[in-house]
């Protein structure tokens, strides 16, 4: 998993709530096991028309948030069902960051071990976000996950809370396999004791 420390880039405002993961991913997407591929189909039905042309008016469509790596959106976003796929499709599309008042928990959890790091802020706070990233387009934002501050030059600074454990996993880079894997050393021993004490298992 990528290292999360410092983000600095620009934000799309997602003006939606209660987004759900099968708008985020719809289920015909499920078949694949890989963790890349799903970007293109991301919001696949509120992103395209019928014949599969990107709606030009569709925000995340929009030219000028082509490059944008922080998503702000509504309430309760990556609620529905349980589907990984969801930051999947989301850390495809180069979105390292989601910003919003709340979040589902399953999707909030399943981010974090995807290298993604939602931050919830009171909701004025999130909307001073959505109105700079509308208004001004081009203005990149700083996220500092270190510091756990979000930062636009001198216009805003914002502060954010995190579990201590999920700051430490994503600094340095560790999902499930990787926390695993730091035991290693631990596991072998665990596992050459027991072949001596316990041949038969």
């Amino acid at each position: 998993m990528e290292k999360f420390s410092t983000l600095k880039a620009i934000a799309v405002p997602l003006e939606m709530m209660n987004v759900d993961t099968d708008i985020i991913i719809p289920k015909q997407f499920l078949k694949t096991v890989k963790r890349t591929g799903l970007g293109v189909s991301a919001f696949y039905n509120i992103r395209y028309d019928d014949d599969g042309a990107p709606l030009p008016d569709f925000v995340l469509n929009k030219p000028e948030y082509k490059n944008a790596q922080i998503l702000i959106t509504g309430e309760n976003f990556g609620c529905g069902s349980s589907r990984e796929h969801a930051p999947w499709a989301l850390l495809d599309m180069g979105f390292r960051c989601i910003i919003a008042p709340s979040f589902a928990d399953i999707f909030f959890n399943n981010s974090f071990k995807n290298g993604i790091l939602p931050i919830a802020l009171p909701r004025d706070q999130v909307e001073q976000l959505m109105d700079s990233a509308k208004n001004d387009p081009d203005g990149e934002i700083e996220i500092d996950l270190e510091k756990q501050t979000i930062t636009r030059g001198n216009k805003f600074r914002f502060e954010f809370e995190i579990d201590p454990f999920r700051k430490h996993c994503l600094l340095n880079g560790l999902d499930d396999i990787g926390l695993t894997l730091e035991k290693s050393a631990a596991i072998d021993a665990f596992e050459e004791k027991r072949s001596q004490e316990q041949p038969w298992a």
